[in-house]
């Protein structure tokens, strides 16, 4: 039979993508009653305990966490291994520094550090609640086209033809480019090193992040006695260390991290990439949606790209329930544009202050430096606006 006899299976919403943020929106429209298709080329590897840590973890915030259980998704991560984080600290010198702690709010914690691969993997295991909800993994997409609605054509000979398509399918996303959705952007001078490490230390429970002229040095608490080092740096830099023995690459970390981080430690896995910044020029197109980071990539400088990808989530689920509770053609133009009317203000806003909070601390002027570290000291003092700042990391504002 060739391509054109195929009768393509029909759904309300195919999305291109199942990872953290494809699999909660799947599970998000699913509960509202649509008929989902969830494309994935990849399979996750399951989960056992004994397995090392991922080198790619994410800083879930509370308000990320209730979505999760909302999906059903979090009682199942929560089986798995993760690490709270109950602290923040942030500092350039000696003396001035921020310090956020759940405490200050009336929380037990302020978030968790945890696998993307476990987060995904508990997100996955919420499928098989759902008849509503058909998993195509490990395929590929050869192309799109468009009749009365949008056809997505795979490399397994099947069709699949929807109302609506969602790009969940990362940077490189084939939706957005497909769509005709320009992007503005750029690369950053800099690249980011992960490390993960076993310490002597018994597990932590505050993420810290000191600035340096090179930029950031950061930690993450992992379960037990492990961690997760972020060193961020020239590329070239950082090109350079990747291409260290564990033992050498530990030996520039005692001299260049602060003196806080216990040096009791051995390297077990590291891994680099490059810090862009990308922004769609719009989150839809006909019959198209994208969101995460096919909408956006951010600095990762303040841990919050799973985060955001997980309000773009929230607020394209709440803008489909909106149409459906009204009578309305949820996969048309009103309802995808109110989805962008929540979300694209709110992530440019986000992505400008990190570039301001990383372009400030980049500045080696003396003037510029005095005023940064008396803005952190203030900043340590207790009032409402610290407890807003502290509620809004944790995406409860």
């Amino acid at each position: 039979m060739s391509e054109s006899q195929v009768k393509p299976i029909s759904k309300d919403v195919v999305i291109l993508g199942g990872g953290m943020v494809g699999a909660a929106t799947a599970i998000g429209l699913a509960q509202l009653g649509l008929n989902i298709a969830v494309i994935e080329a990849f399979e996750p590897e399951p989960y056992n305990d004994k397995q090392e840590i991922d080198i790619r973890v994410s800083a879930v915030s509370v308000a990320s966490e209730n979505l999760l259980e909302r999906l059903g998704a979090l009682a199942g991560l929560s089986q798995m291994r993760r690490a709270a984080y109950l602290g923040l600290e942030t500092w350039e010198l000696e003396g001035f520094i921020t310090q956020f702690h759940a405490d200050q709010v009336g929380v037990t914690h302020l978030g968790h550090i945890v696998e993307n691969r476990l987060i995904q993997l508990s997100l996955w295991e919420q499928f098989k609640q759902y008849d509503n909800i058909e998993l195509l993994s490990p395929v590929r997409v050869e192309r799109f086209s468009r009749h009365d609605a949008v056809v997505v054509h795979l490399n397994n000979a099947t069709c699949i033809e929807a109302k609506l398509l969602v790009g969940a399918d990362g940077a490189n996303s084939q939706v957005r480019q497909w769509a005709g959705i320009g992007l503005t952007g750029w690369d950053y001078a800099q690249s980011a090193m992960l490390i993960n490490i076993k310490t002597a230390q018994d597990q932590q429970d505050v993420t810290w992040q000191q600035f340096t002229p090179n930029g950031p040095r950061s930690l993450l608490p992992l379960p037990g006695n492990h961690a997760s080092l972020v060193w961020y740096d020239d590329a070239n830099r950082i090109a350079q260390l990747s291409l260290m023995s564990e033992k050498a690459l530990g030996e520039q970390i005692k001299r260049h991290f602060p003196a806080r981080l216990d040096r009791d430690f051995e390297v077990l896995q590291k891994g680099s990439f490059k810090l862009t910044r990308r922004h769609a020029q719009t989150y839809y197109s006909d019959n198209v949606v994208i969101l995460g980071d096919a909408a956006h990539t951010i600095n990762p400088l303040a841990g919050q790209g799973v985060n955001i990808g997980f309000k773009d989530v929230e607020a394209i689920i709440s803008s489909v329930s909106s149409s459906l509770s009204q009578g309305k053609a949820w996969w048309e133009e009103g309802t995808l544009k109110a989805y962008e009317k929540l979300r694209y203000q709110d992530n440019q806003l986000m992505m400008t202050a990190m570039d301001l909070f990383y372009a400030g601390f980049s500045n080696e002027l003396l003037p510029l430096k005095v005023m940064r570290n008396t803005a952190l000291k203030i900043a340590n003092i207790d009032s409402p606006i610290k407890k807003h700042v502290l509620m809004y990391a944790m995406g409860l504002k």
